[in-house]
């Protein structure tokens, strides 16, 4: 049967297909719901609360707790819409596999070339801030810091221009890169134990400086609460939304979940569950972390700050000792975050080679180890190589742009999947309310964040998705399963 090119752009891979895919012959199902809870939460605390607050501090003032409300309710709608989504679709590949299943071929390739940047940057941006973490537990372990042009990038944005640095290479992020690299080969099941442990040691690590930062607690710090520098173009509520675009991209974890439901066990019960679980711990630990930093420190001393939680540990108490601990955690417990994020771009990639709309090469899974070997290792030298070449303050507000479109299909999947197949079957979680109104609301809250994100944030996304569409022209339309298929 011969297509036109329109009906090309819009065919569609029933959902059963994908789940008779799934476990037959490639990936293997080894995760239970707890360990699958925890890379949700691995890929997802850590990146928000370890890093960001030096960003989106200076743009809503104390008010940023209001901006981690506001992302965790968008990822709240959102989370509800996955959770329907990865019951009725239970395969690699999570906002890619929803929407080939709902809104057509091309839809779908747009969506993974945003889970790319997404999960790329991602994992790129956490590895470069892990670095601080590392220098300032060297400092105050060893009195012995890394060398400025070893820890420092080629490339840095300053005020929308780039500075070209020759002599610099950040080497710890790409150092961490390689140690992701060699436990992901091994296999998921051993990842995933790797990874709970680091997820137990963390929550455990933002505890402790609760615990602390709160006997410096000074309600004063949150006076002014809204950001008052009319000169940083951060006013008000505006602030407040910047902020959580800025914040937002660290809900990535909510799609880690469903990048693994080929892995998981009883898929269309776990996976929803998962989900919802890690997003009420998620938020329950930005909000307690978020008052404490705030209320241990002023606003203006955010900016520009490395290892922010451990300086606030060691301002309140007037030792080193606090922030050596919290140190230590963090260069621990982020390499879970680092982990999950390139596992779930190593998942995405073997979804979309599966299909055939990128070369064979990531979809070859080791016999032995059952990973994709090839596949992990190519991500990880592109990584690597952006981690130790490129500064991170504009790849947060790149991987949410990813993370906010990607959202947004997912919510719009929901009541097309439902048009197509029905009520679903009993027991199977479904958004509440009908298919139309928290998928509505999703897609509504994603468009208001994403409208204060910086307009040079715009402009490389618009590249970028020019990037993709000339790819799926020139490759991908021509080598698509489904054209053997029809």
């Amino acid at each position: 049967m011969n297509l036109t090119l329109g009906q090309k752009l819009i065919r569609t891979k029933q959902a059963e297909r994908h789940h008779d895919e799934a476990g037959s012959g490639g990936l293997q199902r080894s995760l239970s719901l707890f360990p699958l809870t925890m890379i949700g939460v691995g890929a997802t605390i850590g990146t928000g609360i370890f890093f960001t607050m030096v960003e989106a501090v200076p743009k809503a003032g104390p008010a940023v707790i209001l901006s981690f409300l506001l992302a965790a309710l968008t990822a709240g709608l959102t989370a509800l819409c996955y959770a329907e989504l990865a019951g009725r679709v239970p395969a690699a590949g999570s906002s890619y596999s929803f929407a080939y299943a709902t809104v057509g071929e091309f839809a779908a390739f747009i969506v993974a070339a945003c889970l790319l940047l997404e999960y790329g940057l991602a994992g790129s941006a956490v590895a470069i801030g892990w670095s601080d973490y590392l220098n300032n537990f060297l400092s105050n372990a060893f009195g012995w810091e890394i060398p400025a042009h070893l820890r420092s990038p080629m490339f840095e944005s300053s005020h929308h221009n780039i500075q070209f640095n020759p002599g610099n290479f950040n080497l710890p992020p790409v150092i961490l890169v390689a140690m992701c690299c060699l436990l992901l080969v091994r296999g998921t099941k051993e990842s995933a134990t790797t990874n709970t442990i680091m997820v137990l040691v963390k929550l455990a690590i933002l505890i402790f400086f609760a615990v602390i930062a709160f006997t410096g607690f000074d309600a004063a710090n949150f006076t002014p609460f809204f950001s008052p520098d009319p000169d940083s173009g951060y006013v008000g509520m505006a602030g407040v939304t910047a902020a959580a675009g800025t914040v937002f991209f660290s809900f990535i974890g909510l799609d880690t979940i469903a990048t693994a439901g080929e892995e998981t066990n009883n898929p269309r019960r776990n996976v929803p569950i998962g989900i919802l679980a890690a997003l009420l711990i998620v938020t329950a630990f930005y909000m307690l972390v978020a008052v404490a930093a705030m209320g241990a420190q002023p606003a203006r001393m955010f900016a520009g700050q490395e290892a922010g939680l451990s300086v606030i540990l060691q301002n309140v108490t007037g030792q080193a000792w606090p922030a050596l601990v919290l140190s230590l955690g963090a260069v621990v417990s982020v390499f879970s975050v680092t982990l999950v994020t390139i596992y779930g771009q190593t998942r995405i990639l073997y979804a979309i080679s599966r299909d055939g709309l990128i070369p064979k090469t990531f979809q070859k899974v080791n016999k032995r180890t059952l990973a994709p070997v090839s596949n992990t290792v190519i991500v990880c030298l592109v990584v690597g190589t952006v981690a130790g070449l490129v500064d991170s303050g504009f790849l947060w507000d790149m991987v949410s742009m990813g993370t906010l479109t990607a959202f947004i299909v997912v919510s719009i999947a929901v009541p097309v999947i439902r048009a197509k197949q029905g009520p679903g079957e009993p027991g199977n979680f479904r958004v509440p309310f009908g298919p139309y109104v928290i998928p509505g609301l999703s897609v509504l809250a994603c468009l208001y964040i994403m409208k204060d994100l910086s307009p040079a944030t715009f402009r490389v996304f618009f590249i970028w998705i020019g990037v993709a569409v000339a790819t799926y022209f020139l490759y991908s339309v021509r080598h698509s399963r489904l054209n053997k298929a029809q």
